[in-house]
């Protein structure tokens, strides 16, 4: 991807995803929540550093302390200028993460078993409690969730009744991005969040989306090659870098 296009995607996956507090900077991004998900709490920044690099950077840092909260910044694709700048002032990065795309060449076929909705209702909601660590980390997420603009799509598979997996995504022109997987430990490898990634995309498909989009943890290789089945590749990576990971 030229860089013109990676900064294209990034304010569509923003928007995606949206923070609490959202502000910009010249081109970049800032987003503030509650402190866990790195892309709701951070410095996105895209395009040129407004008023110079040092200038900017001294921006961020002020704008997230003013908040009492560890400023943060996510570049993405190459930007060895900022990462530079970012070393110099003891910034390290932490959670090398890939951006994957598709092309939606025909419409997916969606599996009888899942079930899509434009909320994320409580049976959603209860999947993710229960597959996240942590209860505010949690708590953060679903409030992002509830702010996605439609359209939008909340898929979810119950088994014996019960919600056992789910996954969510938002639409934007051509665009659709998918997010929030999570399968709980009791229904793990049974072919659930291919089953969920399915009926996704067919709802993208019919909501107008030719392309697809996901974040995804470098490591995370199962679901790597879960997303690489439906014909994902990584078309650039990024990494959060912050004083707490030095």
């Amino acid at each position: 991807m030229t860089p013109a296009e990676i900064e294209q995607l990034e304010r569509i996956a923003d928007r995606a995803w949206p923070a609490v507090e959202r502000a910009s900077l010249g081109g970049w991004i800032l987003n503030a929540a509650s402190g866990f998900s790195g892309r709701l709490n951070a410095c996105w920044p895209l395009g040129p550093a407004p008023g110079g690099m040092e200038a900017a950077i001294d921006a961020v840092e002020a704008w997230y302390g003013a908040r009492n909260m560890t400023p943060i910044f996510k570049p993405a694709g190459p930007q060895p200028d900022l990462e530079a700048a970012l070393a110099a002032r003891g910034y390290r990065s932490r959670t090398p993460t890939l951006m994957m795309t598709a092309e939606l060449a025909a419409a997916p076929a969606s599996p009888r078993r899942v079930a899509v909705s434009d909320e994320a209702d409580a049976a959603f909601e209860q999947v993710f409690l229960g597959s996240q660590a942590d209860p505010l980390d949690a708590a953060e997420r679903i409030g992002a969730f509830r702010r996605v603009s439609p359209l939008r799509l909340f898929a979810r598979i119950d088994i014996d009744g019960a919600p056992a997996a789910i996954g969510g995504s938002a639409v934007e022109g051509e665009w659709a991005g998918v997010f929030g997987m999570r399968t709980l430990g009791a229904h793990r490898r049974q072919g659930l969040a291919r089953d969920i990634v399915a009926a996704l995309l067919a709802g993208a498909w019919q909501a107008g989306a030719r392309r697809a989009y996901l974040q995804v943890e470098a490591p995370n290789a199962p679901a790597i090659a879960l997303y690489e089945g439906f014909g994902f590749s990584p078309v650039f990576s990024y990494a959060y870098w912050d004083r707490a990971a030095a």
